[in-house]
């Protein structure tokens, strides 16, 4: 399958997590809703580990893999923790989700091209300066 049909499938679970987040803020406690996000992403993560350790389809783990994942995990509660702090104090999810999803995009493609020497095209510098520009109308309505 292509890398970009993993990308849809993300950007659609990103945009329902949002949309729950929203619905959820108020309603329970911002740690116990960040809890049970963690309580799920674990289980998730330990069926799919263990399916693979049955079928012997582990690969070594590095340090720096180990490290990497770590991060992910404390990045993804920040996501979250600032998401729920944002909705229990109102903020609106047509403003949030896009200024918290197109600012993490527009900070991931800088660090793809400072960090990893990533390619800057033309149409690269449009698309960046777009999604800048959007965060902006979005924000000022």
């Amino acid at each position: 399958m292509s890398w970009m049909f993993y990308a849809g499938v993300a950007a659609a679970a990103l945009a329902a997590a949002d949309v729950f987040v929203k619905v959820a803020a108020g309603k329970l406690p911002n740690s116990l809703g960040t809890l049970i996000y963690g309580t799920v992403a674990f289980g998730v993560g330990l069926t799919w580990y263990l399916a693979d350790r049955a079928r012997g389809d582990l690969g070594p783990a590095s340090a720096t893999g180990v490290a990497s994942a770590l991060g992910v995990g404390v990045a993804f509660s920040a996501v979250t923790i600032g998401l729920y702090g944002a909705f229990r104090a109102g903020a609106p999810l047509s403003i949030t989700s896009p200024v918290v999803r197109l600012s993490g995009l527009i900070i991931a493609s800088l660090c793809g091209v400072f960090i990893w020497n990533e390619p800057v095209t033309p149409r690269y510098v449009l698309g960046l300066s777009l999604a800048g520009m959007g965060v902006y109308f979005i924000v000022t309505r």
